[in-house]
């Protein structure tokens, strides 16, 4: 990178030593590269001007023209307030400050044009703008239309460093920029992809002449950062293939082939057989495995995780299975240990709640190879648990578990064991290239026989009393409900639907005894939490009110809708787990 762009940042004009030292504080800007780097975070049209009139219905930052007709300056002690009554053709508006005013006052002439540019706030039934940038009609540029704003801290504000600070700084630094910034994407790629010139790209998404060109700055921007984290991980990728050995798992070995001709619950799909074959390749090459199993809730990646936990087993291995939650671990040791109850070869579960007794014991067992299948929590990657020859770990819900985790797995043989790594969002082929590009990535992309598609539906607060007809007529049918809340009590900061209000709210709809409710959050005791949950299992009641506690670990069937309130408020993985929640029955 040019030398001038390593510059310390106290050597940009309008910085100096005590700016410097507060802005390497509060943004972590050393350099006049990192500063070039703080991208504003929106833009606003400064081509438009809004009518005084029309400003009641604006909602925002408002750009003004006018006069100025009167000013009055209620500066006393302490208490400062400068009001300026500012007009146009159809109006008249307040123009306030509470600070600064000894600058702000010489430049103000009764009687002058203006350009005014703020957010109106509403104060006693009438709007004024505090604080608003003001400029002499004849300065202002026509030709600027987007203005770039930056997010500050108070700390900076307080120093003059506010979004129009920044952009001064930003300013001071662009106009220097003439070839001190190297193109760094090679030029074909440049040509056929039609991206901005790196230079041009930095100087229009700071001063863009046009809301298109700060699109085309942000793009290139994005596809450079994307491009060259890309590489980043192929690189790591391939250093990993050529230093990094892994177990050869030469064949499928006996225990596969039992739990697969004699004992399989149900034909695999086509997806599910595919991924196999690629596992398979992976097992067999003598490299180290990394692969990232997507599929939807119910696709089929248990079954696929326990048949690779079996020919590690029958290699004579041990395999281990790692769950984001104490209720997700125990519903994949229940279902595990169903699956090879007739095979020969024992399945333990360790979880935090396992008691110190039981823990000396399982933690003997698998230093002696009696266990063949570990299932737990974050407890398995701690420093006590030893094992006599892993050679293959499953992580589920990929996203949870963070780089450290997994090479604290890695650490627990001398040669690192498989890791298979399993999701149920949805991720874009290209998107799995990037964010994982360390990984192999396969798609279980089926859905088993009798599994029915999931529809999404978004629906307004004015529909509720449709949708409330539409669960009772499910419910007539016999089937059951979810209806999830993301809070439990009513927040003082954020304005979203919360649990016990939305539970006194449906018991009123649903009333006894024709209805039946349960109520399920993470606050409750264990064994109250339990009973309703079992309650709704075993179809005792019809309706379950619930928090995303049920995201992973509950299993009903009969349950064909999920209501989720304030949806907006969840993450994509939370929502595609919840509705995984739904479409099991046949």
């Amino acid at each position: 990178m040019n030398e001038f762009l390593h510059t310390p940042i106290e050597f940009l004009k309008g910085v100096g030593p005590q700016r410097a030292e507060l802005i390497k504080k509060e943004l972590g800007i050393f350099t006049f590269y990192q500063l070039l780097e703080y991208f504003p975070f929106r833009y606003v049209d400064r081509s438009h001007y809004n009518l005084i009139a029309e400003l009641p219905e604006c909602d925002g930052h408002v750009q003004i023209r006018g006069r100025i007709t009167d000013i009055n300056d209620l500066s006393a002690g302490k208490q400062k307030r400068l009001t300026v009554r500012f007009q146009d053709n159809t109006g008249v508006i307040d123009l306030v400050w509470f600070q600064g005013i000894k600058w702000v006052k010489p430049n103000l002439v009764i009687g002058k044009a203006y350009q005014v540019y703020g957010k109106p706030k509403l104060f006693n039934n009438s709007f004024s703008i505090p604080h608003p940038e003001l400029l002499p009609l004849e300065q202002a540029d026509p030709q600027k239309g987007l203005k770039a704003i930056y997010s500050s801290t108070e700390k900076l504000s307080a120093k003059g460093l506010h979004s129009k600070g920044i952009e001064k700084l930003t300013t001071s630094l662009v106009i220097q920029l003439n070839r001190h910034l190297e193109e760094t994407l090679p030029e074909q790629l440049v040509k056929e992809l039609h991206l901005l010139p790196r230079e041009t790209a930095f100087k229009q998404i700071h001063y863009p002449q046009n809301s298109q060109l700060a699109d085309e700055a942000r793009h290139r921007l994005k596809f450079e950062e994307l491009y060259f984290l890309q590489l980043e991980l192929l690189l790591r990728k391939q250093i990993s293939l050529q230093k990094t050995k892994g177990y050869i798992f030469e064949e499928v070995g006996h225990l596969f082939m039992e739990f697969y001709e004699h004992q399989l619950p149900f034909p695999l799909t086509n997806a599910q057989k595919k991924v196999i074959r690629e596992i398979r390749q992976d097992l067999k090459r003598g490299h180290h495995m990394n692969r990232l199993i997507q599929g939807d809730v119910g696709s089929g990646k248990t079954l696929v995780a326990l048949l690779t936990m079996l020919i590690a087993a029958g290699n004579g291995f041990q395999a281990a299975l790692m769950a984001p939650t104490e209720i997700l671990a125990q519903q994949h040791f229940e279902s595990i240990s169903e699956f090879v109850k007739n095979l020969p070869i024992k399945v333990s579960k360790l979880t935090g709640s396992v008691k110190k007794s039981a823990r000396k014991i399982i933690h003997e067992e698998l230093e002696n190879g009696t266990i063949h299948l570990l299932i737990g929590t974050h407890a398995l990657i701690e420093d006590t648990v030893k094992f006599k020859n892993l050679g293959l770990v499953v992580i589920d819900e990929q996203h949870r578990f963070g780089v450290a985790q997994r090479a604290k797995l890695w650490r627990k043989n001398t040669t690192p064991p498989h890791i298979m790594v399993m999701t149920a969002t949805p991720i874009p082929r290209t998107l799995a290239m990037t964010v994982y590009g360390d990984l192999d990535v396969s798609v279980i992309d089926e859905l088993p026989p009798g599994r029915q598609p999931i529809t999404t539906e978004h629906r307004y607060e004015t529909d509720r009393s449709r949708v409330f007809g539409f669960i009772r007529n499910e419910i007539t049918k016999g089937r059951q409900v979810y209806i999830v809340y993301p809070l439990i009590q009513e927040s003082e900061t954020l304005d979203y639907n919360n649990l016990m209000e939305g539970y006194e709210s449906i018991t009123r709809a649903f009333p006894r005894p024709n209805y039946h409710v349960s109520i399920v959050h993470g606050q409750m005791k264990p064994e109250a939490k339990d009973f309703e949950m079992r309650q709704f299992v075993e179809g005792h009641t019809q309706i379950m009110v619930a928090t995303t506690v049920i995201e992973v670990g509950v299993n009903v069937p009969n349950a064909s809708i999920m209501i989720i309130e304030s949806a907006e408020r969840f993450g994509l993985s939370q929502l595609h787990q919840l509705r995984g929640r739904v479409g099991r029955g046949t």
